[in-house]
């Protein structure tokens, strides 16, 4: 297969993985400012917090190859970008299969009230998405799939004069991994407002949570504009214009949007702990965390390349 097209796939199946991580991300922040919320046991409440970390380390780990093949690639197809990808994937559904034991964990102890029902729900679910998605792959190696695997080695070096087209195709499949999960985001950040919950947070939450909610919505508008650009400017003709309005919005978006995330994770840790320094701690980790895997690191790579 060219390496154009497992490029394509390799984002493709990015976008698949990350549709599941960043809806439940939504609902984690949702679900803290729940009226039943604190009712459950503390050491319930503080696991899903680390639930919601995990997600946000999901989510981060799944868009990085965005920004990477934006900075680093400047939007052409190589061995290294489609190495990059895989590996993130691998390492992206480890927090995600924690995050996910973690909520089945949560969601059995809200309907069954028992900690050891709650446990072991948690245990099995977490081990079977370690099974499915690490165990079977890695057992199938030992009988198939060398010869494909050869041939993606050889071209790890390889880097393809890539189309217009496919750049600007590549670049809308890289908006629809972020936009879907920026605009639930979105709706749940809106739906907090109108929570009795919200209404007893501190002022300096309220006020971290309409910063985060303007953030988030620019990131939206942010992505969605390159879409009404070629249409309007150029028909839908492809054009090097375009492409790089288009791949400076999209990578753009991501500042924003990171910036919203830390921030909301700085209010519902917040309220989880009741600790203004944790909040701040989460939340200054998560905006390092994100920015550093969508700026620093392929910006260092850039620089080390050129």
């Amino acid at each position: 297969m060219e390496l154009s097209k497992k490029v394509k796939i390799a984002l493709e199946e990015t976008r698949i993985l990350i549709l599941g991580a960043q809806i439940l991300l939504g609902f984690g922040f949702r679900g803290v400012f729940d009226d039943r919320f604190d009712q459950l046991p503390e050491y319930a409440r503080y696991a899903d917090g680390v639930g919601l970390g995990l997600l946000v380390c999901t989510v981060g780990l799944l868009i990085a190859p965005g920004p990477y093949h934006r900075i680093v690639e400047g939007g052409q197809d190589s061995g290294r970008l489609h190495r990059f990808t895989t590996v993130i994937a691998d390492l992206a559904l480890l927090p995600f299969a924690l995050a996910l034991g973690i909520g089945l964990f949560v969601g059995t102890q809200a309907i069954f009230e028992d900690s050891d029902v709650s446990i072991a729900a948690g245990a099995i679910g977490a081990g079977l998405a370690l099974a499915l998605w690490y165990g079977l792959p890695q057992l199938r190696t030992r009988f198939v799939g060398e010869r494909e695997r050869m041939i993606t080695r050889g071209q790890s070096n390889e880097r393809a004069d890539t189309p217009l087209q496919v750049k600007i195709e590549q670049l809308l499949t890289e908006a629809r991994v972020i936009l879907p999960g920026a605009q639930a985001l979105f709706g749940f950040q809106l739906a907090i407002v109108l929570t009795r919950a919200f209404e007893q947070l501190p002022e300096a939450s309220i006020v971290v949570h309409a910063t985060s909610l303007f953030l988030v919505a620019l990131a939206v508008m942010m992505l969605m504009a390159p879409a009404p650009y070629h249409r309007i400017v150029y028909a839908g003709e492809d054009t090097e214009d375009m492409y790089r309005v288009g791949s400076a919005l999209i990578t753009g978006a991501t500042l924003p949007l990171g910036l919203g995330l830390a921030g909301d994770v700085y209010v519902v840790i917040a309220k989880i702990s009741g600790s203004f320094a944790i909040g701040s701690l989460t939340g200054g980790m998560a905006f390092v965390l994100l920015t550093g895997l969508w700026y620093l690191y392929p910006i260092i790579v850039a620089r080390r390349s050129k």
